[in-house]
C-alpha cells in the first residue's frame, strides 16, 4: 500500500479552476470503515457547491469533494461484516472521492450490480440513494400515482423516471431543450414538458394534478409546484438551484391536505444511510440486474481534469451522469 496519493483539491472557494490536483496521505479506515482504491468517482452538484463555498463537509468528513464512487476494497477496519478485501463495490461517501484511495462506512458500499462496468457503476450511489429516500421512503410514491419530476435529464432526474416507471408510476419530467425532453421519454416519462415553451402547471392540473412532485429549483417553482399538486399531494424539496424563498398560500395546504417535506443526503446519520443502503440492494438492485433500470452516463474526465467536468456540469448541456477516471 503506497503511503500517498494523487486527489484534487479546493485550494479556494470558487470557480472550477479552485480545483488543484495535490498529494495526500493515504487515509486509514476506522472501525466500521473500508478504504476503497477508486477507479471511478461521480461528480455532483454538492461537489460544485462545496467547491463555491457554500456547502461545508461535515466535520468528520475529509475536505476533498466526492461523494460516491466506484472500485476496489483494499483494507478493512475492525467491526467490518458482509464486505471484505477484493471486492469491487460503489459506495456512498462522506468525501473524498476525488482521490486514489478513500474510506467509507462498509454499510455504505454495495456490490456491483449485475454486468454494470466500474464507470457505470460509480453513477449509482448519490443518484439512487437520493431518490429512493426522497420518492419512495419520504415521499411515499405508490404505483399508479402521478409524479413529476423537474431536471429530468439529471442524473437525478433519469434515476427518478427509471424507478417510478419500475414501480407502477405515471411519470412526467421537466427540462430546458426538446432533445432533454426526448431523453425522459425514452427513459419512460409519459409526457416531458419543455419548460421553456410549455407550463407543467397547466399540463398536470390536466392530468388531475400530480400526487407526488420531486423538486431541485425551488425559488418561483415552490409557488407553481403547489398549484401543481393534487389534494393530499405531496412536494418533496432536495435543493434550490433558485434558492430557498417563496411566498406561498399555506390554506391551501389545510384545505387540499398537502405535504410539504424534503432532505439533504450528506448530513444524515451513517445509520439513516445504512438502511437506504438495505432497502437499495433488495429493491433496487435486483431491477439493475435485470437491466430494467440503468446509470445514464454523459461522459468521462480524468481526474487531473476534474475542472473541467465541474465546467461541463454547471454548463447544463449534459444528459445524465458526469464522471471521474482516476485508476490508470
Amino acid at each position: 500500500m503506497p503511503e500517498t496519493m494523487r486527489a484534487i483539491e479546493i485550494s479556494k472557494p470558487g470557480g472550477p479552476e479552485v480545483l488543484v490536483e495535490t498529494t495526500r496521505p493515504v487515509p486509514t479506515p476506522g472501525v466500521g470503515q473500508v478504504l476503497l482504491r477508486v477507479a471511478y468517482a461521480g461528480v455532483n452538484r454538492p461537489d460544485a457547491l462545496q467547491r463555491a463555498g457554500l456547502y461545508a463537509p461535515p466535520p468528520t468528513a475529509s475536505d476533498l469533494p466526492g461523494l460516491e464512487a466506484s472500485g476496489e476494497v483494499v483494507a478493512v477496519g475492525s467491526g467490518v461484516e458482509g464486505v471484505a478485501k477484493g471486492d469491487f463495490v460503489c459506495a456512498l461517501l462522506p468525501g473524498g472521492g476525488y482521490a486514489e484511495y478513500v474510506v467509507t462506512p462498509a454499510a455504505h458500499c454495495l456490490p456491483v450490480p449485475g454486468e454494470l462496468t466500474l464507470e457505470q457503476a460509480a453513477c449509482l450511489p448519490e443518484t439512487f440513494f437520493t431518490v429512493w429516500s426522497n420518492v419512495f421512503m419520504r415521499g411515499g410514491l405508490r404505483g399508479g400515482e402521478r409524479f413529476l419530476v423537474h431536471g429530468g435529464s439529471s442524473g437525478i432526474g433519469t434515476t427518478a423516471i427509471q424507478l417510478a416507471r419500475a414501480f407502477g408510476a405515471r411519470v412526467f419530467a421537466t427540462a430546458g431543450s426538446d432533445a432533454k425532453c426526448a431523453a425522459c421519454v425514452e427513459l419512460g416519462a409519459e409526457r416531458a414538458i419543455n419548460y421553456r415553451q410549455e407550463d407543467f402547471v397547466d399540463v398536470l392540473r390536466a392530468e388531475g394534478g400530480a400526487n407526488l412532485i420531486l423538486d431541485m429549483v425551488g425559488g418561483s417553482y415552490i409557488a407553481r409546484n403547489i398549484k401543481t399538486l393534487a389534494d393530499d399531494g405531496r412536494l418533496v424539496q432536495i435543493a434550490f438551484l433558485q434558492g430557498p424563498k417563496a411566498e406561498i398560500n399555506f390554506a391551501q395546504m389545510m384545505m387540499r391536505r398537502l405535504t410539504i417535506t424534503g432532505s439533504t443526503l450528506r448530513p444524515q446519520s451513517d445509520l439513516s444511510k445504512a438502511r437506504i443502503a438495505e432497502e437499495l440492494e433488495a429493491q433496487v438492485w435486483p431491477l439493475i440486474a435485470a437491466g430494467r433500470v440503468a446509470p445514464v452516463m454523459d461522459s468521462s474526465f480524468a481526474l487531473a481534469d476534474a475542472a473541467k467536468a465541474h465546467a461541463k456540469m454547471e454548463a447544463g448541456d449534459h444528459i445524465g451522469k458526469i464522471v471521474l477516471k482516476v485508476a490508470d
